[in-house]
């Protein structure tokens, strides 16, 4: 059976600053993200499984992305959490959803967090392809499975 290559897409709005950095984006500011997520598999032939034909069934697909990175990300205020402890604290008794990572939440660091998430959800029969992270309508980053064998 052949191997084929599946896509979904997902949208999520986050805020984010990136302590130290030398340029505007120093301050915080948000995007609409928008994260594709392809999987590599073998269609399934068991004439008897109701998801005869489908690599995974999008709507499984949907689920594993969601909670692992949606869910979490979406309308979060994302920061290192080596920024200032004192604007953290000012920070978190003023808004809900402020998440601290042990990384600079950039795209290029944030896609490879995501695909880890995404890789350790999935069943052993699918291998995660590539994971695309799009911060702005000209700007993205990916992580592809064959660069981080």
């Amino acid at each position: 059976m052949q191997k084929i290559r599946i896509t979904k897409e997902f949208h999520f709005e986050m805020a984010h600053a990136l302590k130290g950095y030398d340029g505007p984006c120093r301050n915080i500011h948000g995007h609409s993200y928008e994260l594709k997520v392809t999987l590599t598999g073998t269609p399934i032939e068991d004439t008897s499984n109701p998801k005869l034909g489908m690599i995974m069934d999008f709507g499984d697909l949907k689920k594993i992305v969601k909670q692992q990175v949606v869910d979490v990300f979406d309308h979060a205020l994302v920061l290192n959490k080596a920024a200032s402890q004192e604007m953290i604290q000012h920070l978190q008794q003023h808004f809900d959803k402020v998440l601290l990572l042990d990384y600079q939440p950039t795209s290029e660091l944030m896609v490879g967090d995501f695909a880890a998430r995404i890789a350790t959800a999935l069943p052993d029969n699918i291998q995660l392809f590539s994971v695309l992270l799009r911060e702005t309508g000209t700007a993205y980053a990916e992580w592809f499975a064959s660069d981080n064998t």
